[in-house]
Formats: C-alpha cells, sequence, structure tokens
C-alpha cells in the first residue's frame, strides 16, 4: 500500500466537474516552496492546468511563502511545471483537444519518498442539474443512513 502525506485537496473539482481519467504528476518547486508545502500551506482550489511550448503548467495554486524564508521566497501564485512522460502529455493534449474537456487538480501529496506529487483529473464541466442530482443522491443516502441508525438502536 503507498502511503502519501495529503497537503491539499480540491474537493469543489469533484462537485464540479466529471472526472473522466486521472494521472499523477511530479511538480517542480524550489527550496522553500516545498518546506512551505510540507507545512501544508498550499492551496489548489482555484488552480487548473494548461500546456505552453508542449509542457504543462499549473496557474493559480497558492503556495505560501515560507515563514524563515527572507529572499528565496518566490511569487507564491507563480505557474508551476508538472512532470509526466511524453506519452501521457500526447494523451493529455488529444483530451483537451476535444470540446469542453480540461486539466484540473485534484490532490497535491508527499509520496513515500518524500516527493511532491500531485493528482490532476481530464474534467468535464458539470451542468446545474448535474450538481442538483448529486446534492438530492447525497441527501437521500443521508437520510437512509440516518433512519437505519435509528432502526439499528
Amino acid at each position: 500500500m503507498k502511503q502519501r502525506k495529503l497537503i491539499a485537496n480540491n474537493k469543489k473539482a469533484r462537485h464540479d466537474y466529471f472526472v473522466e481519467d486521472t494521472y499523477e504528476a511530479g511538480i517542480v518547486l524550489t527550496g522553500t516552496e516545498i518546506k512551505s508545502a510540507r507545512a501544508g500551506k498550499v492551496s489548489i482550489k482555484e488552480s487548473y492546468a494548461k500546456f505552453d511550448n508542449g509542457e504543462l503548467f499549473v496557474y493559480g495554486m497558492n503556495i505560501s511563502p515560507y515563514e524563515q524564508g527572507n529572499r528565496f521566497n518566490t511569487d507564491p501564485l507563480r505557474p508551476k511545471k508538472l512532470l509526466l512522460h511524453k506519452q501521457e502529455i500526447r494523451k493529455l493534449i488529444g483530451y483537451i483537444t476535444q470540446k469542453g474537456l480540461t486539466i484540473i487538480p485534484l490532490s497535491m501529496y508527499i509520496n513515500e519518498k518524500g516527493i511532491a506529487k500531485m493528482e490532476i483529473g481530464v474534467c468535464r464541466g458539470k451542468k446545474n442539474y448535474d450538481k442538483r442530482d448529486d446534492i438530492a443522491k447525497k441527501d437521500a443516502d443521508r437520510k437512509m443512513q440516518q433512519a437505519m441508525k435509528k432502526y439499528n438502536r
């Protein structure tokens, strides 16, 4: 079993998008950024990934400046490069050329070797009625669980 320390999770992504496919990507960080990430000061709520010259970058990801970082701290919102295999990059380019698909970071974690990784998903946007269906399903499941709990007492 893979042991990993979760740093940031994007719960809103699974609410707003249908996740078609997921990939694990390495992420290029500076020294102070990785120290801040290990402390859990990362937000990926408003982030997205896009291609620039055949390389995948994540935009809108906020890594707070490291307290002891002084002049070595970088811009918290700078684009961060994602590391993938060539065939995965080609596959992702094929996905996003289709209508309506985008690449969204789902979570960021540190794996068992101490390396920062990001789980990215190829996503399709949900319509409002899809979101309402999900909320209704969750509500029905919650009511069923409460009824079962009351019944089993």
